[in-house]
């Protein structure tokens, strides 16, 4: 791995390990920044992996740059940034569904997956339906529905031999969102970003690096 590359992994790793830290110790301005500096990081990353040299690093970039957007955006504690965040990561991941396109899938292989996502999906939206706002019923579903289908289509890539970086990052973004939901609509007491942020981090970097391993396509 290009030393360049790998420094700004380990950047954005020590961005991500100080944002948790931050946000357990209420120093909120810290956190701030730190997730700023972490979420350049994969941008970084993904430029320095060749993501503007192909049509599915372009296409890719485009969704990591929603990601941004959506990581600035959740910064905000309301409610209307929480829905222009999710608004974000829903083009995100639509960006990240026509990169994969783009890259090659295998039919056979996201009819297989789709049946379990499926289940998956309907256990998470009627466990979070006793917490949704009337106001946030309709964009959480299309949300969960369009993230299910970035896994899905992660999981065409993969039989149509792409890197498993793609899958590996489109299920550990997944996740990670699991623990957003939790946060912000069942308010648990538990942080769940201590283990939902180091997987949002991981999965996008899988992701960005995954364009190093697709440069011809």
């Amino acid at each position: 791995m290009d030393y360049r590359i790998r420094t700004a992994v380990i950047l954005t790793g020590i961005s991500c390990f100080v944002l948790v830290e931050s946000l357990l110790a209420n120093l909120h301005n810290v956190a701030a920044i730190s997730k700023l500096i972490a979420s350049c990081g994969f941008l970084g990353v993904a430029v320095l992996a060749g993501a503007l040299r192909s049509t599915y690093g372009r296409i890719l970039f485009a969704g990591l740059a929603c990601s941004f957007a959506g990581d600035l955006l959740l910064i905000g504690d309301s409610q209307q940034f929480f829905l222009a965040g999710l608004s974000a990561f829903l083009l995100a991941h639509l960006g990240y569904i026509a990169a994969f396109i783009a890259r090659g899938v295998n039919v056979r292989w996201m009819a297989f997956a789709a049946l379990p996502i499926i289940g998956i999906v309907v256990a998470v939206m009627r466990w979070l339906a006793p917490h949704t706002p009337p106001d946030l019923t309709v964009p959480v579903y299309l949300y969960t529905t369009v993230i299910s289908g970035m896994v899905i289509a992660a999981f065409g890539t993969r039989g149509a031999r792409a890197p498993v970086l793609i899958l590996a990052g489109a299920l550990m973004f997944f996740l990670s969102d699991l623990s957003v939901a939790s946060q912000r609509l069942v308010q648990m007491e538990f942080p769940t970003y201590v283990w939902g942020l180091p997987l949002y981090y991981a999965g996008q970097l899988c992701l960005a690096l995954s364009v190093s391993q697709s440069r011809s396509h």
